[in-house]
């Protein structure tokens, strides 16, 4: 996987070669922080790679080189163009916790799509065999940008240690018959003082495919006690059918964890999620970027026939008390209040 950053020069090394559990050649490439430096709680950073668009790599696992004592959380985009070029540059719009003298941006200023995601210690991830994220050549993502959220930097401050948080891509050049994707569902909203509240979001699909889920993931802040997804398909007498994906306690590893129950998810088939939030909390929190705000997010791994995932990507609502699974621009019915929102 040769790469090469504007302004920036990368070294690819090959860490090792191997043939293991997917039964063909593959090599590890590490993205990496470069010996970072945050100086402000709730940074955001994010380290762009260019990959070689003369040929096609295929991504089938990830490597997570990174403890949640030091990093929150970390993404890996796919962009077609990054928010920027530099090496690294402050890359959270909702923050306000920007690092001196870097550039600013967002991860990816074109062709966005979530392809891994880490916290709480997750550990690694293998794809299923033959499936495998398409990067470089002739695909969407010409970038890999890393994001990593630094909500304490205490060891940067006091201790003056730098840091290298990131990801090792285990990939292959041998094409793979079947395209991963992440469909990622989040909310806007609030949370009262308080109280229990349920932030939800619920999409269709649009688009004539077939997904084959195999994995999830949940994230929320301190404030999440249940994360759940579904897939929602309405019969002839308008009755809606719910099918767990998967739910999980985002207090526990955030890792990508195995659905729940075998399905397939096709055209006019509804992804709904639900994360249901405890607030002891004597004023209100909102949706944001850092560890006195909340975020809703549930990640849907899946794999299709192909070499290109779904178009769309991400599934939006604003949450409450302007959303609700049961009202809104797509109200469903038959809602598993109770088991949307219990372990």
């Amino acid at each position: 996987m040769r790469v090469s950053i504007k302004f920036l020069t990368v070294v690819f090394y090959q860490l090792l070669g191997y043939s293991g559990i997917h039964g063909f050649e593959t090599e590890f490439f590490p993205i990496f922080m470069p010996n970072v430096k945050p100086t402000k709680p709730e940074t955001y950073l994010c380290t762009p790679v260019r990959v070689d668009p003369t040929q096609e790599y295929y991504i089938v696992g990830f490597e997570p080189n990174a403890t949640m004592d030091v990093a929150h959380h970390m993404l890996l985009y796919g962009c077609t163009m990054p928010g920027q070029t530099e090496e690294v540059y402050n890359c959270n719009e909702m923050s306000s916790a920007n690092q001196p003298g870097l550039k600013n941006g967002s991860p990816c200023a074109k062709g966005s799509q979530i392809i891994y995601a880490w916290a709480r210690d997750a550990p690694k991830l293998n794809l299923p065999n033959g499936v495998a994220f398409k990067v470089g050549g002739n695909s969407q993502v010409q970038y890999l940008v890393l994001q990593v959220h630094y909500a304490d930097v205490s060891t940067f401050v006091e201790d003056g240690k730098t840091d290298d948080s990131g990801v090792s891509l285990i990939y292959t050049e041998e094409p793979q018959p079947k395209a991963a994707g992440v469909y990622f569902l989040g909310t806007n909203g609030f949370i009262p003082p308080k109280s229990t509240e349920f932030m939800e979001s619920a999409c269709r699909i649009t688009e004539n495919v077939v997904l084959h889920p195999f994995a999830f993931r949940v994230h929320t802040h301190s404030l999440g006690r249940v994360v759940s997804g579904y897939r929602v398909r309405r019969g002839l007498n308008g009755k809606d059918k719910w099918n767990l994906i998967g739910k999980k306690n985002p207090m526990r590893p955030q890792m990508f964890y195995p659905v729940e129950n075998e399905m397939t998810i096709e055209k006019d088939d509804i992804l709904a999620s639900r994360c249901t939030m405890v607030s002891d909390r004597t004023r209100i929190t909102r949706i944001g970027a850092t560890n006195e705000d909340e975020m809703c997010n549930f990640y849907l791994m899946y794999w299709m026939h192909g070499t290109e995932p779904l178009k769309s990507k991400y599934c939006f609502t604003m949450g409450p008390p302007f959303y609700r699974w049961g009202r809104g621009g797509l109200p469903l019915n038959h809602i598993p209040e109770k088991e949307a929102s219990s372990i």
